[in-house]
């Protein structure tokens, strides 16, 4: 369960965003450049703070305004998979994959790291250093490792930004995979219409810090009025 009601202002510009879904999938943040995408999901993640509102997450309450709640990101649990990955350079992959789970006690662990191993197809990779891994290959072990945390929502944040067409038709079928195979809520953030379409059950359109849709993939494609329901959009 995702339940999020929160506001912040940088200067000028003002973010509200009002949603609530009750289902396990991936949930899109679709938006154009400089709509306040990486703002709202770094006020999840707990990387910035809100101005007031609530986030509620599987019933917990990671932050809210009224009464001082405000959880430091490692204690929330939740997964984050940046633009570029971010492995450490001088640990193997196997290593890498292990890193954060080895920080959850083994009683919290709820996913298995031949589970993932399988799931993101890494068996052939575990032995290698991130310089040895096409781009496609270093965000699969980005995935991975922020899977075997054991989080309670999974945090994409425009992870297939820097990978060429044939790479991100390579990682796209295994983000499909995850919510479903694992049970996690996935929230992806992108301003690519064809990846959250690909992938996504549910999508949220921000223009301006704003919500101007939300719905179903079906029910905002045949929206079809992207460029009026996105807004003109500056660039960062």
């Amino acid at each position: 369960m995702i339940d999020i009601n929160i506001k912040k202002q940088y200067g000028n510009f003002n973010i509200e965003i009002k949603y609530n879904c009750n289902e396990i999938g991936i949930t899109a943040l679709l938006g154009r450049s400089g709509a306040g995408k990486s703002s709202v999901i770094n006020m999840m993640a707990g990387l910035s703070r809100p101005d007031s509102g609530h986030i509620i997450i599987d019933n917990r309450c990671v932050f809210d305004s009224g009464s001082n709640i405000d959880i430091v990101p490692d204690k929330r649990r939740f997964g984050y998979v940046f633009q570029d990955g971010r492995l450490f350079p001088h640990l193997s992959v196997m290593s890498n994959l292990t890193y954060g789970m080895k920080l959850i006690p083994v009683a919290e662990r709820y996913i298995n790291l031949d589970r993932v191993i399988e799931l993101l197809d890494l068996s052939s990779l575990l032995d290698r250093r991130p310089a040895k891994l096409s781009g496609g290959e270093k965000q699969r072990v980005a995935m991975g490792r922020a899977l075997l945390t054991s989080p309670s929502l999974l945090l994409m944040d425009e992870p297939l930004a820097s990978l060429d067409e044939a790479r991100k038709n390579e990682v796209l079928p295994f983000i499909k995979k995850l919510s479903a195979k694992l049970s996690i809520p996935v929230f992806y953030v992108s301003h690519s219409m064809d990846e959250i379409f690909s992938i996504a059950e549910k999508i949220l359109v921000l223009s301006w810090g704003k919500l101007t849709a939300a719905g179903s993939t079906r029910e905002v494609l045949n929206l079809g009025n992207f460029n009026e329901i996105t807004g003109a959009m500056p660039k960062n």
